[in-house]
This record gives C-alpha cells, sequence and structure tokens, in this order.
C-alpha cells in the first residue's frame, strides 16, 4: 500500500517511519511511504505556502494553488483518496482504519495555521479527518496516527496476523486484560499481585470465555455505548445485561456503604 504526506514538516516521520513496525512494513514491501514538502510546489522565490485571510483576523491561512500543486505532483503517479487531517474532520475510529486499509493508495494532506484554503478542501480532498476534539500545532501527528492505524491492519505487516482482530475495537469492543511473567508480582511499594487463577490451569476454553467476558465487563464499565454497536447473540447479550446488573448492585452497596 502507497503513502504519500503533503507536509511543511516531513523531518518529523523521520522517526516513526524509521522504527519498528512501520520501519520492517517498509522493508518488506508492504507500506511504500512518500513524504512530499509542500514548499517545493511554491512558485516564489521565498516558497511561501500561506498567506493571510481574506476578511481579516488572527492567523495564516495555506494557499490553495500551492497545495494543489504538490497534489497534482503526487496524483500524476498514482490515483489516491485524499484525506485532510482537521480538527473539524469526522472523528478517526478503528471502522475508520479498516475501511481505509482497502485503498491502494492514501494521500494525506497535513494543515497548518488557521488552516486551509477552503477552495482546496472543497475541490480536491475526500474526506476530513480529525483524532477528537482539540487542536494540534498540525496535521503531521493526526497523519502518523492515521498511518501507523492503517499500515497494521494490512495483511503481513504483524507478526501474528490474528493480533489486529483482538485489539480493542476489533471486536467492537475493548480487548480482554493482558497479564505475563511472573505470576506473582511483588511492587515496590509492598503487597502480592497475582495472575488470575484461570490463566494458569491450561483449560483453553475456560479462558477464552474468561477474556470474552472481561473484554464485556471492561467495554461496560469504560465505554458502555460501544456495546450497543455489536450485533451480539441472544447468550452474549444475557451476558451483557448479568454483567450490567452487578454493576448496579454494587454501586448502590459502595452508596449505602458512603451514606
Amino acid at each position: 500500500m502507497r503513502f504519500s504526506i503533503l507536509t511543511l514538516f516531513p523531518e518529523m516521520f523521520t522517526n516513526i517511519l524509521g522504527s519498528s513496525i512501520l520501519k520492517r512494513a517498509a522493508q518488506r514491501g508492504f507500506i511504500e511511504t512518500h513524504l512530499v514538502q509542500i514548499r517545493d510546489f511554491a512558485p516564489d522565490k521565498h516558497q511561501r505556502t500561506d498567506d493571510a485571510s481574506f476578511g481579516g483576523g488572527p492567523g495564516m491561512v495555506m494557499k490553495a494553488d500551492v497545495l494543489d500543486r504538490a497534489l497534482q505532483h503526487v496524483r500524476a503517479q498514482q490515483e489516491g483518496r485524499v484525506i485532510l487531517l482537521t480538527p473539524q474532520g469526522g472523528r478517526f475510529e478503528q471502522a475508520d482504519a479498516r475501511r481505509l486499509a482497502g485503498c491502494p493508495h492514501l494521500i494525506l494532506v497535513c494543515g497548518h495555521y488557521e488552516g486551509v484554503d477552503e477552495r482546496f478542501a472543497e475541490h480536491a480532498v475526500d474526506e476530513e479527518l480529525s483524532l477528537g476534539d482539540f487542536v494540534l500545532t498540525g496535521g503531521e501527528l493526526p497523519a502518523m496516527v492515521v498511518l501507523d492505524a492503517v499500515a497494521r491492519l494490512l495483511p503481513g505487516v504483524l507478526g501474528d496476523a490474528e493480533s489486529a482482530g483482538t485489539d480493542s475495537f476489533g471486536a467492537g469492543m475493548f480487548d480482554h486484560p493482558h497479564y505475563t511473567r511472573p505470576a506473582v508480582w511483588h511492587p515496590l511499594a509492598g503487597g502480592e499481585r497475582r495472575v488470575p487463577a484461570i490463566l494458569l490451569a491450561g483449560d483453553h476454553g475456560a479462558v477464552a470465555a474468561w477474556r470474552r467476558r472481561q473484554a464485556m465487563l471492561r467495554t461496560l464499565i469504560r465505554r458502555p455505548e460501544l456495546l450497543q454497536r455489536v450485533a451480539w447473540s441472544k447468550q452474549e447479550r444475557r451476558v451483557i445485561e448479568a454483567l450490567a446488573n452487578d454493576l448496579e448492585a454494587m454501586e448502590h452497596d459502595l452508596e449505602r456503604d458512603e451514606q
């Protein structure tokens, strides 16, 4: 899969592309990443990519003509889906990562300053994405997140093909708790913490059921609205309802004890 990133700061991507899973994915030919310096497409000698906003106001706006030249340079090599990273975009979620993993070429446009000229967004952008309801200095960090989230879903990128499917949100809910050696851990602050006994008993069916239940419980506690998006079986729905009732009873007990 090909990723083209239009940015004013290509050096920001050096570490993420040269490390860990993304580095190995590129070495094995699973992903191909091209960093495009937007300044190279500014026609003036000062390579100006921004200008004051019509109508006044603080900050500068990225120029539509410069962005379009950079984009057309990329498209001349291969057509792709154009994504503008902006706080005003739709919130990027795991479902988006899965959807975008099916595209042969993603073109990620990193906004900056007060944003990009609206005419470029309307004319050239296929969709706008945001990481959440907050503002960053530019679109580089969101572009890194989209790149990483999408790339790890591609066949061959992860060492274990099942890893992506068992991640949080992979099945519409959070992942279950994980434990590793030692089986008994003594924190430096004192005390003792043990791995749940069921994980050490060797009963794979019981482990799978425990993990499923724990994933449901964790999601119910932290993000209950996620559970409404999944088509559960009748048995699983009964499990969720039982967990919800148990949580409600525990909350009532806590409230009573506090009184």
